[in-house]
């Protein structure tokens, strides 16, 4: 059985596809791989944050993005937060909203 790749918002995922042409190519081959194999592809592609984050991994030659996601029952992978990557560490504001759009998106299943 295969997963399904879904996003939390519209907004989300205009704004996954507004990346770079190399961030973005990635993104679809990435999540091509996580429909087939699972959500955990292994570092470097994709890290676990704990408490049921994780983070989708995009390198390309002039920018990095991180893109926050977690997984649902039904075998659902639900993209959260995307951020083009400044700093070494994530900023806690990303990882902030992240969390809160996974608690909502859970609550919103559990209904």
């Amino acid at each position: 059985m295969s997963w399904r790749v879904l996003f939390c918002s519209l907004a989300l995922e205009q704004e996954i596809l507004r990346l770079p042409p190399p961030l973005l190519a990635r993104f679809i081959r990435y999540t091509e791989r996580m429909e087939k194999f699972g959500p955990d592809l292994g570092m470097p592609h994709t890290r676990v944050l704990g408490d049921g984050l994780c983070e989708l991994r995009l390198k390309g030659p002039r920018a990095i993005a991180r893109i926050f996601y977690c997984t649902c029952a039904g075998r659902r992978v639900m993209m959260l937060h995307q951020y083009v990557k400044k700093s070494e560490k994530a900023p806690r504001k990303e990882l902030d909203v992240a969390r809160r759009r996974m608690r909502e998106v859970r609550q919103e299943i559990n209904k």
